[in-house]
């Protein structure tokens, strides 16, 4: 048989237009797995991946992460015909003398992590996945669990996994230490930034993991710990606030902006908007969520993101393990089905009777103070300028969190060798090389300033080298200016937007000084220097395969030069979009390199330090 890559999803030929559709895609989903459950039901394993825990952690993950999305779905009165297989593997997996056992935990687990989906089991649908248990099985269970809610949790969005535990063992009427609970509770608060966004944790980070862990989580608690009436209504308010600015994190195909790590989560992204439905948060007209929510799972249902057995991949648009981070195993990927809570809701709710709403458009660029970002609405697209984030060392991490900027159409490349500058993507950065094999790129930073609309940050590639960046939205363009003081000569590279590669070199490049376009199928993606003294040459290039996170194959237009020792200023003005025929479409007027001495002086009036930098 033909590898077909529109059949390897298992949302092919589900229209998704109607709860019935979703409750359909949720149990799609599910049943790829189950040849991989092991005799005892506690096991899932999926292939021979490994991730930094132990294979045991990882198989419990396998079993675990699929409840994201079973939970809702009986919840919400659909059927799920499987449930005496999750029963016999939740009383196998806690059972140190079964052989499937999950192992013992210890501080900061993963076991951890995952427990925390078995606890959201037992607070929505108990009369499933618990009452049917001996009451030996329920006490091995309801020790397991003691054990894992006992242990100290990273200092991070795993707090919530100790009260999603908690949840379950209160609905159960498991008895435990309250304190433990309300101290976890306590210290996320310190997580707060501004505008109902926090921080992940004592990382200088915000991600995906605002919308799909710390608010998917609060609304959750504040739907069923119903006793913490006022932590609730923070939380409920938070987020309220929240939405107006994560919408734009959403281009208008439904594509979520690929922006951080943990990408293999794909339509998690969209969770939040089911989230707000199921804590009754009406933050935008409810047509609008119900927007949101769908055209996001629809963007997902038309690419190729499980294996040719249906289980999804690690990957993002397609299966591609350059992208991932060390913690994903395999079922890591199952995460995506916290998009499915709102499959709780009854299908009279406002929510699922609303016709969905179009995304509303946005004229002018839209500051996102908190993550130190500017959205621009352009054509079929979000872009997203960034001041650039602190991160862990991890892989990708630079390309993940420090680009100048991010898009929901076209995502981003992930180098593939950190030894061959002349090869590198460089797709909204700006390479540096001293010698011309080994690169670097803005990683962290030492300021980070936004005014208005406009962002700034200075950062050093090498303990002598410093460079200055703004970035200005000039719709559907942006500029880039670079002050480079170095002591010695650079070669720099800087890349344009990433676009679709088409077969049989049917794509059209145009390359010459100062100047680099790609016109692909569907797409033109554009780069022009606006230096004020020497231009760079322009490269239109096909980087390395499955680098992009969407498209295995990608067109690239550059600027290329080389900077003597001293100060040097760089400039670009940067342009992509969807367009019907690219061969026959004008770039239209270049926007032009505003005065630096204004520009400076504008942050320095009203430039404000980024919250995000100063937090912890």
């Amino acid at each position: 048989m033909i590898y077909d890559p529109a059949r390897a999803n298992p949302l092919h030929g589900n229209a998704l237009l109607s709860r019935d559709d979703v409750a359909r895609a949720a149990l799609d989903l599910f049943k790829p797995l189950l040849p991989y459950f092991s005799e005892g039901g506690a096991r899932v394993r999926l292939s021979a991946i490994g991730a930094h825990f132990d294979r045991a952690a990882a198989d419990l993950e396998g079993f675990a992460r699929p409840l994201w999305g079973i939970v809702p779905l009986a919840a919400g009165g659909y059927d799920f015909p499987y449930w005496d297989l999750y029963r016999r593997g939740l009383a196998t997996g806690t059972n140190p003398s079964h052989s499937e056992y999950w192992g013992d935990i210890s501080d900061r687990d993963q076991r951890q992590v995952e427990l925390a989906a078995v606890g959201f089991a037992l607070a929505m649908v108990p009369e499933h996945i618990w009452e049917p248990l001996s009451d030996a099985q329920k006490e091995t269970v309801a020790s397991y669990l003691l054990s894992a809610r006992d242990k100290e949790f990273v200092d991070n969005n795993w707090k919530f996994f100790r009260v999603l535990i908690d949840l379950g063992l209160t609905r159960v009427g498991v008895a435990f230490d309250r304190s433990k609970t309300d101290r976890y509770l306590d210290e996320v608060e310190a997580f707060r930034l501004g505008d109902g966004w926090y921080r992940d944790g004592a990382v200088k980070r915000v991600d995906h993991y605002i919308p799909f862990a710390m608010h998917f989580y609060a609304l959750i608690y504040s739907v069923l710990a119903k006793h913490d009436v006022k932590r609730g209504e923070a939380y409920r308010k938070r987020a309220e606030v929240f939405a107006v600015d994560i919408r734009h994190w959403f281009g208008p195909d439904g594509a979520a902006l690929a922006f951080g790590r943990s990408q293999t989560y794909r339509f998690a992204a969209g969770g939040f908007w089911g989230a707000l439905a199921f804590a009754e948060v009406e933050a935008l007209p409810w047509a609008e969520i119900k927007g949101y929510y769908m055209r996001h799972i629809r963007w997902w249902s038309q690419l190729p993101i499980a294996d040719r057995d249906g289980v999804l991949s690690i990957g993002y648009g397609y299966p591609n393990l350059l992208m991932s981070e060390s913690y994903n195993s395999a079922g890591s990927p199952y995460w995506a089905l916290k998009f499915f809570l709102a499959l709780a809701l009854p299908a009279d709710h406002p929510f699922w009777q609303a016709d969905e709403a179009p995304a509303p458009s946005f004229a002018d660029p839209v500051p996102l103070k908190e993550p130190g970002m500017v959205a621009m609405h352009t054509p079929g697209n979000v872009v997203v300028l960034a001041s650039g984030q602190q991160h862990d060392k991890m892989r990708g991490a630079n390309e993940k969190y420090s680009k100048f900027v991010y898009s929901t159409r076209y995502g981003f490349n992930i180098e593939a060798d950190d030894r061959h500058f002349a090869a590198a993507s460089f797709d909204g950065m700006l390479g540096l090389s001293d010698d011309g094999v080994h690169f670097r790129i803005r990683e962290t930073l030492e300021e980070a300033l936004i005014a208005g609309d406009k962002l700034y940050s200075r950062w050093r590639p090498w303990s002598d080298v410093t460079v200055e960046t703004w970035l200005i939205p000039s719709n559907p363009w942006h500029i880039r200016i670079h002050r480079i003081v170095t002591p010695r000569p650079l070669q720099t590279t800087e890349g344009g937007f990433a676009i679709e590669r088409s077969d049989f070199n049917s794509d059209i490049a145009e390359q010459d000084e100062a100047r680099a376009v790609w016109r692909g199928r569907n797409d033109i993606s554009a780069i022009v220097d606006l230096s004020p003294a020497s231009r760079r040459m322009g490269h239109a290039i096909s980087p390395i395969a499955n680098t992009n996170l969407i498209h295995a194959k990608t067109l690239l237009p550059q600027l290329r030069g080389e900077i003597d020792n001293g100060c040097t200023l760089l400039a670009a003005a940067v342009i992509v979009m969807p367009v019907s025929d690219p061969r026959k479409v004008s770039l239209g007027p270049v926007p032009t390199i505003p005065d630096l001495a204004e520009l400076q002086k504008s942050f320095s009036s009203s430039g404000t330090r980024l919250a995000l930098f100063d937090a912890g």
